[in-house]
């Protein structure tokens, strides 16, 4: 039984544990765009749309309208005639009406059809810059993964000159019992053991941020020793020159709501026809010579055509053209700059390339003269200051590779992101 739970604890912590083993760029991209809080605006964007929907819809359903009036005049009208033995009232001068009207909207021009198209044109724009301001989640991502990855290949250098310092800390003590060197020389190996010793400190505490704001941003912890997949420079060097960032759909659904904006002031412009119902409780009523309250009614069709809206028709899509010239300049500009910048990503990319081809060679070279160097120390012709120099001068090389081959990949993935291929 006991075992049974054992196996059981194990399962279901495995299950929900959130803490990865293994971590690749791509599952952080998925995540930090799942948990950054702006993606909340995608739901209240489509119900924003849905409600403005619902409410153009409702503008052809019948509208009621319900009017009270009390007035009283100085002057009535009277029949100017006189009819012997018959007494002909005048009106009231107060005069009271209370009415009821129904009006139902026949064919309004277009104007509720076009702003239906407003309001879908709206929410994709609006989903457009939610889907910009999403995607520079991704340069953030690259920024602190990549910076992990880096401190990795320094922290795993790092272990690898304490080793080697430790190594001749060995030697030089053998050598100062034989009186080949002096305590000043195992001090200096001592002191850049701790050197390196605080060096590592110092990479750990960063890592430890990197990790953290990583965490942060995907929404899960990461564990302390978990590895973080290094793309391969094979799988990173599918570059295209074709952009694709979600800014040229916002311009290109700019330009549509635009367009959609232009069937507005056609649609305000044209003749508008209706019925109407109105029903009545009036002193006087239909009957202006009955001086009492009585109930009637009135039904017919309306035609309107409002003629004011022609005057600023010419001006008003002038402006809207002139928006969508505006809209092309943006993204004529945003073209240029992000082809600029994806030619400086790719002569980085270039660069980096060809400092690589050196790097081995150069460890080799500095290997090489730091064995011989340590030969010399062994025959007393050579300091230890000296061979430490060549030791440490071998340990940058190797720190440059590793430099150079992270550094070579941020930025194929700077230019990916640039570029959104």
């Amino acid at each position: 039984m006991k075992k049974l739970i054992f196996f059981l604890t194990i399962i279901f912590s495995s299950a929900f544990s959130p803490i990865y083993g293994q971590l690749s760029i791509d599952e952080c991209y998925k995540k930090a765009q799942a948990n950054y809080p702006l993606v909340k605006q995608y739901g209240l964007i489509e119900q924003s749309k849905a409600y403005n929907l619902s409410n153009a819809d409702k503008g052809y359903l019948p509208q009621f309208t319900l009017s009270a009036k009390a007035s009283y005049q100085s002057e009535v009208t009277k029949i100017p005639i006189t009819i012997p033995n018959v007494e002909i009232k005048g009106l009231n001068k107060d005069q009271y009406q209370n009415v009821v009207e129904l009006n139902q909207t026949i064919w309004d021009g277009g104007v509720i059809h076009t702003q239906k198209k407003i309001t879908e044109a709206s929410s994709i724009v609006e989903k457009q810059k939610l889907d910009v301001d999403m995607y520079a989640i991704n340069e953030r991502v690259n920024q602190l993964f990549f910076g992990i990855l880096l401190l990795d290949e320094q922290i795993k250098q790092n272990k690898l000159l304490q080793d080697e310092l430790k190594r001749n800390y060995g030697q030089i003590s053998s050598y100062v019992a034989n009186g080949i060197a002096n305590q000043a020389d195992l001090d200096a190996v001592k002191v850049n053991q701790l050197n390196t010793a605080q060096h590592k400190v110092e990479l750990d505490a960063t890592r430890k941020a990197y990790r953290e704001m990583l965490a942060a941003m995907i929404g899960e912890p990461i564990k302390e020793d978990a590895l973080l997949i290094k793309p391969s420079e094979a799988e990173s060097l599918s570059l295209s020159e074709t952009i694709k960032r979600p800014e040229l759909q916002l311009f290109e659904a700019q330009k549509d709501l635009y367009e959609a904006q232009k069937s507005l002031i056609l649609s305000k412009n044209l003749p508008k026809l209706g019925l109407f119902v109105q029903g009545g409780y009036s002193n006087p009523g239909l009957n202006m010579l009955k001086s009492e309250f009585s109930p009637y009614y009135v039904a017919g069709a309306r035609l309107s055509w409002n003629f004011g809206g022609l005057y600023t028709k010419k001006n008003d899509r002038k402006l809207l053209e002139t928006n969508q010239e505006n809209v092309a300049v943006q993204k004529e500009t945003f073209l240029f700059n992000t082809n600029l910048q994806m030619t400086q990503d790719n002569n980085e990319i270039e660069k980096l390339k060809k400092l690589m081809r050196d790097d081995d060679e150069i460890i080799q070279l500095r290997t090489n003269i730091k064995k011989s160097a340590e030969i010399k120390v062994e025959h007393g012709t050579l300091s230890v200051t000296e061979l430490l120099r060549e030791i440490n001068s071998e340990d940058q090389a190797k720190q440059n590779k590793a430099l150079h081959e992270i550094q070579l990949l941020m930025s194929i993935y700077n230019y990916k992101n640039t570029s959104n291929n």
